[in-house]
Protein backbone atom coordinates (compact mmCIF):
# COMPACT_ATOMS: atom_id res chain seq x y z
CA UNK A 1 0.00 0.00 0.00
CA UNK A 2 1.32 3.59 -0.81
CA UNK A 3 2.24 6.15 1.69
CA UNK A 4 -0.85 8.02 0.28
CA UNK A 5 -3.50 6.21 -1.56
CA UNK A 6 -5.88 8.46 -3.09
CA UNK A 7 -9.46 8.47 -2.28
CA UNK A 8 -11.58 8.41 -5.30
CA UNK A 9 -15.00 10.52 -4.23
CA UNK A 10 -16.32 11.58 -7.52
CA UNK A 11 -16.19 9.33 -10.33
CA UNK A 12 -17.39 11.63 -12.95
CA UNK A 13 -20.02 14.44 -14.12
CA UNK A 14 -22.20 14.50 -16.72
CA UNK A 15 -23.75 18.27 -17.45
CA UNK A 16 -27.83 17.60 -18.02
CA UNK A 17 -28.07 20.05 -21.10
CA UNK A 18 -31.96 18.31 -21.66
CA UNK A 19 -32.48 20.87 -18.69
CA UNK A 20 -31.19 23.76 -19.91
CA UNK A 21 -33.53 25.92 -21.79
CA UNK A 22 -31.28 28.68 -23.64
CA UNK A 23 -27.79 27.21 -24.49
CA UNK A 24 -26.15 30.82 -25.22
CA UNK A 25 -26.09 32.44 -21.93
CA UNK A 26 -23.70 32.27 -19.78
CA UNK A 27 -22.40 30.20 -18.17
CA UNK A 28 -23.52 27.80 -20.85
CA UNK A 29 -21.97 29.52 -23.84
CA UNK A 30 -18.26 28.87 -21.97
CA UNK A 31 -15.74 27.20 -24.03
CA UNK A 32 -15.05 24.99 -21.05
CA UNK A 33 -18.83 24.15 -20.72
CA UNK A 34 -20.40 24.24 -23.95
CA UNK A 35 -18.21 21.45 -25.36
CA UNK A 36 -18.44 19.21 -22.27
CA UNK A 37 -21.25 16.17 -22.22
CA UNK A 38 -19.73 14.36 -18.97
CA UNK A 39 -16.06 14.76 -17.44
CA UNK A 40 -14.30 11.28 -15.91
CA UNK A 41 -12.12 12.29 -13.09
CA UNK A 42 -8.89 10.69 -12.56
CA UNK A 43 -8.49 8.38 -9.33
CA UNK A 44 -5.75 10.84 -8.09
CA UNK A 45 -5.80 14.30 -9.93
CA UNK A 46 -7.39 15.91 -12.69
CA UNK A 47 -5.86 18.64 -14.30
CA UNK A 48 -8.47 21.46 -16.07
CA UNK A 49 -6.30 23.46 -18.78
CA UNK A 50 -7.66 26.16 -20.97
CA UNK A 51 -7.28 29.90 -21.81
CA UNK A 52 -8.67 32.89 -19.30
CA UNK A 53 -12.25 33.15 -19.30
CA UNK A 54 -13.11 29.99 -21.31
CA UNK A 55 -14.89 28.86 -17.90
CA UNK A 56 -12.73 26.10 -15.69
CA UNK A 57 -13.21 28.07 -12.41
CA UNK A 58 -17.16 28.34 -13.32
CA UNK A 59 -16.96 24.65 -13.72
CA UNK A 60 -15.05 23.86 -10.57
CA UNK A 61 -17.55 25.99 -8.30
CA UNK A 62 -20.49 24.26 -9.95
CA UNK A 63 -18.79 21.17 -9.05
CA UNK A 64 -18.53 22.52 -5.46
CA UNK A 65 -22.10 23.43 -5.34
CA UNK A 66 -23.31 20.24 -6.42
CA UNK A 67 -21.38 18.51 -3.94
CA UNK A 68 -22.59 20.77 -1.16
CA UNK A 69 -20.37 23.09 -0.42
CA UNK A 70 -20.89 26.68 -0.21
CA UNK A 71 -19.74 28.44 -2.85
CA UNK A 72 -17.77 31.00 -1.24
CA UNK A 73 -15.32 27.70 -0.16
CA UNK A 74 -14.68 26.11 3.17
CA UNK A 75 -15.86 23.23 4.59
CA UNK A 76 -19.67 21.39 3.66
CA UNK A 77 -20.60 23.43 7.22
CA UNK A 78 -19.48 26.73 5.86
CA UNK A 79 -22.45 29.00 5.66
CA UNK A 80 -21.23 32.39 5.29
CA UNK A 81 -22.14 34.61 2.22
CA UNK A 82 -21.44 38.17 1.30
CA UNK A 83 -22.74 38.09 -2.24
CA UNK A 84 -24.02 35.77 -3.96
CA UNK A 85 -22.45 35.56 -7.54
CA UNK A 86 -22.33 31.57 -8.59
CA UNK A 87 -24.32 30.40 -11.84
CA UNK A 88 -26.86 27.92 -11.89
CA UNK A 89 -24.86 25.41 -13.63
CA UNK A 90 -24.71 23.13 -10.43
CA UNK A 91 -28.50 22.58 -10.77
CA UNK A 92 -27.75 21.22 -14.25
CA UNK A 93 -25.05 18.59 -13.18
CA UNK A 94 -24.91 14.84 -12.39
CA UNK A 95 -22.63 13.49 -10.14
CA UNK A 96 -21.03 10.34 -10.02
CA UNK A 97 -19.85 9.44 -6.73
CA UNK A 98 -18.26 6.36 -5.60
CA UNK A 99 -19.48 4.07 -2.96
CA UNK A 100 -16.64 5.61 0.03
CA UNK A 101 -18.13 8.03 1.14
CA UNK A 102 -15.63 11.48 1.93
CA UNK A 103 -15.16 12.45 5.61
CA UNK A 104 -14.53 15.43 5.38
CA UNK A 105 -13.50 18.26 2.69
CA UNK A 106 -12.72 21.68 1.35
CA UNK A 107 -13.74 23.97 -1.40
CA UNK A 108 -10.41 26.05 -1.33
CA UNK A 109 -11.67 29.08 -3.45
CA UNK A 110 -8.60 32.01 -3.25
CA UNK A 111 -10.96 34.79 -4.00
CA UNK A 112 -13.20 33.95 -0.38
CA UNK A 113 -10.05 32.81 1.53
CA UNK A 114 -10.44 36.25 3.76
CA UNK A 115 -14.26 35.46 4.11
CA UNK A 116 -13.10 31.74 5.41
CA UNK A 117 -10.33 33.07 7.82
CA UNK A 118 -12.34 35.83 9.04
CA UNK A 119 -15.75 32.97 9.64
CA UNK A 120 -12.47 30.41 11.47
CA UNK A 121 -11.47 32.85 14.18
CA UNK A 122 -15.15 34.07 14.80
CA UNK A 123 -16.22 30.51 15.11
CA UNK A 124 -12.55 30.16 17.27
CA UNK A 125 -11.66 26.57 15.48
CA UNK A 126 -8.16 28.07 14.46
CA UNK A 127 -6.28 24.80 16.10
CA UNK A 128 -7.96 22.70 12.88
CA UNK A 129 -5.52 24.96 10.91
CA UNK A 130 -2.38 25.01 12.83
CA UNK A 131 -3.83 26.96 16.61
CA UNK A 132 -2.78 30.83 14.65
CA UNK A 133 -5.23 32.85 12.76
CA UNK A 134 -5.20 32.67 9.66
CA UNK A 135 -5.46 36.57 9.55
CA UNK A 136 -2.25 36.75 11.32
CA UNK A 137 0.25 35.21 8.66
CA UNK A 138 0.99 36.37 4.99
CA UNK A 139 -1.48 35.29 2.30
CA UNK A 140 0.95 32.14 1.25
CA UNK A 141 1.81 31.64 4.87
CA UNK A 142 -2.49 30.88 5.47
CA UNK A 143 -2.57 28.80 2.45
CA UNK A 144 0.40 26.62 3.53
CA UNK A 145 -1.17 26.94 7.28
CA UNK A 146 -4.81 25.03 5.56
CA UNK A 147 -2.95 22.66 3.28
CA UNK A 148 -0.36 21.42 6.35
CA UNK A 149 -3.08 21.47 9.01
CA UNK A 150 -6.52 20.98 7.38
CA UNK A 151 -5.65 18.26 4.69
CA UNK A 152 -4.47 14.82 4.87
CA UNK A 153 -4.61 11.66 3.76
CA UNK A 154 -8.03 10.27 3.54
Amino acid sequence: MKAFEAKHYLLSAQILWERIEDKSIYPYSLPAIAKTESITFHPEVTFLVGENGSGKSTLVEALAVAWGFNPEGGTINHRTETRSSHSELHKHLRLVRSFTKARTGFFLRAESMFNIATAIDDIGYMEAYGGKSLHEQSHGESFFALLEHRFGGN
